[in-house]
């Protein structure tokens, strides 16, 4: 099998975030990027694909600027074989994105195509759909389980909904997206960290993809939440309700 996994690079979730003085975006100097956390989960269940289908491919596909090869190796130091990076100094929208990717899926032709159901920077949530539509493949979201079959060209994916658990029954190929509780990333081992190096990363500029990247959508305005304010301590049910009621108003 050839597994196709999208990785996005994120801030990292402990980093302090600063908005720039216009509103436009967030401060990138200082900022360390880590790969996307749901990403990370898809990286580690294409490597168990692979471990579970002799002779199957892993490979790495993410969209950024140069620097975006220090996370791209680090999903190579965990067993990837090799990795593709679309150079893009500017953000993407997630339907540039989602053409991108339809666009390396069809020049690779991988039987699998994971990702992380979404990105905890922007919370988009629709790459990977946008992706299944465009290349007219089957899609299971939210994945919290994949179980191939013995062929392999069809699986079954457990997804979380509302309620309880969904099984699909899908044929190969096919997009899935990482949920939370899909597996618990490997970290790199040292002998993994040393092969990484040697491994293939290609760069290709995106505009040798031929893809329509033009913005769609613009941001108005990046502003901090309120900071929380302290709470306080009530004598009686009575008060509770009566602060809830008239102060919270939420009831």
């Amino acid at each position: 099998m050839k597994i196709l996994v999208a990785v996005k690079c994120v801030p990292d979730p402990e980093t302090v975030i600063k908005i720039a003085p216009d509103g436009s975006n967030i401060v990138g100097d200082n900022v360390k990027w880590v790969i996307n956390p749901f990403d990370e989960i898809a990286i580690e269940e294409a490597l168990r694909v692979k471990e579970k289908v002799p002779g199957s491919e892993v490979v790495l596909v993410s969209i950024g600027a140069k620097t975006a090869q220090e996370q791209l190796r680090t999903g190579l130091a965990m067993g990837a074989d090799r990795a593709i990076l679309v150079l893009s100094e500017q953000a993407l929208e997630p339907l540039a994105v989602a053409r991108v990717i339809q666009k390396l899926a069809e020049t690779e032709k991988p039987d699998l195509l994971l990702m992380g159901k979404q990105a905890i920077d922007d919370d988009s949530n629709c790459v990977g759909q946008m992706v299944a539509e465009l290349l007219e493949w089957p899609q299971a979201t939210f994945a919290s389980k994949l179980e191939l079959a013995a062929d392999p060209k069809s699986a079954k994916v457990t997804r979380e909904v509302d309620g309880g658990l969904e099984t699909l029954a899908i044929p190969l190929p096919a997009v899935v997206t990482a949920d939370l509780r899909l597996n618990e990333p490997r970290y790199a081992s040292l002998p993994g960290i040393m092969k990484a190096r040697k491994k293939e990363l290609k760069e290709i500029p995106v505009a040798d993809l031929g893809v329509d990247v033009a913005p769609r959508l613009k941001i108005q305005k990046l502003e901090t939440p309120p900071k929380r304010t302290g709470g306080r301590k009530v004598k009686s049910v009575q008060e509770l309700v009566q602060v809830l009621h008239s102060e919270a108003k939420v009831i």
